[in-house]
Order: structure tokens, then sequence, then C-alpha cells
């Protein structure tokens, strides 16, 4: 493991040159002095130095900034704000004086912050964790053990579309669709009666600008029309569990399995609405459903990717021997295949059966699980009663946020490890210059924004619209770095996504892959930032995840590598 030098820089270097700090005092006293509160909120600069020296070079854009442009004059109020210039030209001028410094301050700030690296090999907490008391390790195999090409899913849509023709007679037309990679990305919802296809964030909103109808864009306007705003009723989206208890309304896509599948629903629809073909959209969401299990349930993949499968553990045992190696089945006490879940964690009535190496189902009793045996199906109710592992001494790993994980930590107590592949890509783009340019000067002018909304006069509006202008284009560049039909996988514009609410609730932990693992020791403990909540100031050191800015872990031995597996 590659160990990086330790962090010294703090951002009280900022402050060591008295130019800096001079022309960064001039800024602030020009906010006090026009809202009439200079001789309130005056301070000397070996003051800012004091208060800002407390915080840690880690300290990501948006607390830089908000230290600048907020934080810096708490007692500026609205009612203060409220009285301008009596001549229009001198508020104009005097907006665009500010806006000019802050954007200066703020490009001076982004070489440091560019300093500050994301480790993407990092495993981040949402619950304090210490490894030192888990005993059992459980792993899911797809994309959790398993990872595929993206070939894999150009595999998947040309089966499903060829099953969507032959069997269920749809248009020879939709041969011409071919897979689109990074068309969509994972945790949409799709109105399976509108058809359209669409982001939204933890509070139910639609993010203006991600709703699609087949390859095509829906317009702000007529979004807000279909939904009567941009809120979506909680009746209308799944329950808690991601499941509908209202038919077919909102469907999420938390598998990246279904990757193929969204882009299927969008190509039909592109195709039906290009030949002005009346269709049913609930029929179209069934069908499309239909044909997508039938590649995975009916063992269409298994063929296709080997032709000589014969059972479902044929298929994870070449797999595991590739990854692994021949005797891969001796680094675990149990395993089970084809188990079915979420069924498997709520169906009490289906038993565990024994599978032979050829993939022949025996009849007999199971009385106990034996390592180096292969099962398939089976319940977690029987499962804990022949094993005894219970509780959150036990650490389940798995990619999908509902049926992997959701059950086992608020029925069983079970602590949960999310893999999400997605998220190595999206930390190298937080890494970039690009992005961190573009994050830190659109932080600071929200701030400016706020601030200098309450100048209600026409000059002063004038100026403050064409900030929000700037705003929304920064935020509509920041969202196509990432994906330009839907932006992240874990934010809208500022909030975080349906998904990462999910993932923050139902995985303790989560990373990129599990050979992050390697980074830590059986002892460690991971720790949750303790990020500020709205109405706490945030100075104080940033709690970052252990290793995901430069700083070595204690106790590396050798060449730096710890070594994980199941405990004896």
């Amino acid at each position: 493991m590659r160990v990086m030098s330790p962090l010294s820089m703090s951002f009280s270097k900022l402050f060591r040159n008295k130019d800096s700090l001079q022309s960064l005092w001039v800024c602030v006293n020009a906010l006090h002095a026009h809202s009439g509160l200079r001789n309130q909120c005056h301070r000397t600069p070996w003051s800012w130095r004091t208060r800002f020296g407390a915080l840690g070079a880690s300290r990501r854009a948006e607390q830089v900034l908000a230290a600048l442009t907020h934080r810096c004059c708490p007692q500026i109020t609205t009612a203060t704000l409220c009285t301008t210039s009596d001549n229009s030209q001198d508020s104009t001028n005097w907006l665009w004086s500010i806006y000019n410094e802050t954007k200066k301050q703020t490009e001076d700030l982004v070489p440091l912050i560019s300093n500050n690296f994301v480790n993407p090999d990092t495993i981040f907490a949402n619950n304090e964790m210490s490894l030192q008391d888990i005993e059992i390790y459980g792993f899911d195999y797809d994309y959790t053990l398993a990872f595929y090409s993206r070939h894999l899913h150009t595999l998947i849509f040309d089966i499903a579309r060829d099953i969507l023709i032959q069997q269920h007679r749809y248009p020879e037309g939709l041969r011409e669709y071919e897979y689109i990679p990074d068309f969509v990305i994972r945790g949409l919802h799709y109105d399976v009666q509108k058809a359209l296809l669409m982001k939204i964030d933890a509070f139910h909103y639609i993010q203006l600008g991600t709703v699609y109808r087949g390859l095509h864009p829906v317009s702000d306007k007529e979004v807000i029309a279909l939904y009567e705003g941009s809120h979506v009723p909680l009746e209308i989206m799944s329950d808690f569990y991601g499941k509908s208890s209202h038919g077919h309304t909102m469907k999420q896509f938390m598998d990246i399995f279904s990757l193929p599948e969204m882009t299927l629903l969008c190509c039909v629809n592109d195709y039906f609405l290009k030949h002005n073909i009346d269709y049913e959209p609930v029929h179209l969401y069934k069908d499309v459903k239909e044909a997508i299990r039938d590649v995975h349930v009916k063992g269409i993949l298994y063929r296709a990717v080997e032709a000589d499968i014969e059972s479902p553990f044929d298929f994870v045992d070449r797999g595991m021997n590739y990854i692994v190696g021949k005797d891969w089945r001796g680094l675990f006490d149990v395993v089970i295949v084809q188990a079915d879940k979420p069924g498997f964690f709520n169906d009490r009535r289906k038993p565990f059966r024994r599978v032979t190496d050829k993939g022949v189902l025996l009849w007999d009793r199971i009385h106990c699980l034996e390592k180096g045996k292969i099962y398939k199906q089976g319940n977690l109710y029987e499962f804990l009663r022949l094993t005894g592992w219970r509780g959150s001494k036990v650490l389940y790993f798995g990619d999908h946020i509902y049926s992997d994980l959701a059950d086992l930590t608020l029925k069983h107590g079970w602590r949960t490890g999310a893999i999400i592949p997605e998220l190595r890509k999206e930390i190298k783009i937080m890494n970039t210059e690009e992005y961190i340019h573009t994050m830190t000067w659109l932080q600071s002018l929200t701030n400016l924004v706020e601030h200098m909304q309450v100048h209600r006069d026409p000059a002063s509006e004038a100026v403050v619209q064409e900030w929000i202008k700037e705003r929304e284009r920064i935020r509509l560049q920041t969202k196509n770095i990432f994906n330009s039909q839907f932006g992240s996988l874990f934010r809208t514009h500022h909030n975080p996504t349906y998904f990462s609410r999910r993932l923050s609730r139902f995985a303790d932990i989560y990373m990129p892959s599990l050979s992050c693992l390697l980074r830590y020791d059986l002892q460690h403990t991971f720790f949750p930032r303790r990020n500020p909540l709205q109405h706490e100031a945030p100075f104080w050191p940033e709690q970052t995840s252990a290793g995901a800015m430069k700083i070595p872990f204690q106790g590396q031995k050798g060449a730096g590598h710890a070594q994980i597996g199941v405990p004896p």
C-alpha cells in the first residue's frame, strides 16, 4: 500500500501573509460599512487569524467559503441590509465590487483546497462500527464479490430486446436500438403511468432537468404541470423498503443490473413516440420487466456467458475460480446459491436444499450447514437457527440497498456494508481541478446571493438576478460533469438523492469495492464525520474518514498491507 506523507498545512497559513489578510479584511469591512455595522463588527486582523487557525486543512470548499462570505459577518441581518444607496449606479457598482473581490478570494483558495484529495479506496462510515466486534463476514455475489465488464449490460439489453420482439410481438424496428452506456445512473425513479424516468431527492422533490420521456428530456414547465409542482407525494412513491403499496406507480431502480432495464424502457418508449404508436405505458413497463427477469431467472444470461453452464452453482463456481482460485470454498463457512433475496430474509417457508457439484438437488433434511457444501434457497430464520449467528457481530456486504441490506439492519440488527462501484468514479471527478474550482465558486456565489437578495431597489435586484442566472448555469455544468442526463448518483443540486438517503439509513459503512478492506486491520473502528447541522457553526476541525486524506495509518507494517479475512 502506498503511504502518503501527512498534511501539515492548515488554513491559518492563508493569513500568514499580511497583505492577503488585509485584502480579505477590506472585503469584509466593505460588507460591514455598507450595512451600517462597521463599528459593531470591527475586528482586528489578528482576531481573524485566531478564529480561522482552528480550522483543519481538510475543510471542504463549502465550509471555507461559508467562512469567507457568511460566517465571517454574522451580525449582518436582513433588516440592516435593506438600506441601500440613493444612487442606483452606486448600488450596482458596490455589488459588483463585492462580487469581484469574493471571486478573487475564492480563486486564491482553490490551490489550497485542490491539495486535499479524497482517496477513492477509503471506507466511509454512516454509523460508528468497530471491526473488532465482528465475528462473521457475509457477502453477496453479483457486484460484491464479482464485478462484470460493461459488455454484460450490452448483452442483457440485447437479449431482453429480442425477447420483447420474439415473445411479446414488439416491432422489429426495435433492433435498431443498441445499449447506450452512461445514459442512465442507478437510483432513478420511473413513473409507470406517465412513462417518465427521473431523479428524486431525499425530500421527494424531482430534480428539474433530469426528467426523460424516452431518450429526450421533458421541459421543466411540463414537469411542473404534470406533477403540480416538483414534489412527488409519498403515496405514489415506494415504501420504506422500496416497494409500492398502491400498485405500480413509482419504481426505483436500485440494482446495477437495472441499468440495461432503464435504457431498454427509454428506447422502447422512444420508438413508440417517434412512430406515433399509441401504447399503454403500464403494459410496456411490465413487459420490459418480465423480459429482464427472464434473462436472469431462466438462465439465459448464464448460457450466454458460458455455453456449457449447468446450474447456478456452476456460474458462481466458475466466477470464484477466476477471481480467487479453485480452492475458494475453503475461504467460506457457508455457501448459498439462488437464495432469492429479498424473499430469503422474510419467507420462512423455503428450507435449505443441498446441491452437488454437478448441480443435482438432494432431498434429505438439512440439520446443519457444513463447510465446503453448497446449499440452495433456504431462509434467514432457518439460517439463524442452524448457525446461531445473530445481531451486531455479523457484517454483511451487498450492492443492493433494499434487497441486500434493509431487512438485515432493520429487523435483525446485523451490521451492513454497501458496495457502491460508482463511488470510485465520482470521487475521482471530485478530485479534479475543474470540479473543485467550479464547486468552490458555486458555493461562494450562493452565499453572495443569499446575503445580497435583501437589497430591493431595482438596480440591486437586477444584479442579484444576474448572479442567480450564473448560479443556475454553474449548477447545470456541475451536473454534466458526472452525467449529462442525470448528474451524480449521490446528489441533486444541493440535496442528497433519494438513493443517498437510503444508503445512509441501511448501510453502516460503504465503499467502492471489497478490496478497500485491505487498507484496514481487524481492530479498526470506523467513525462517521460529525458534519455540522444547519444551526451549528462549522468551526471545529473536520473529522474526516480515516485514510480519506493524505494521512498514513498508524501501525502499518512492512509494505503497508493489512490482512483481512474470515476470523478463526
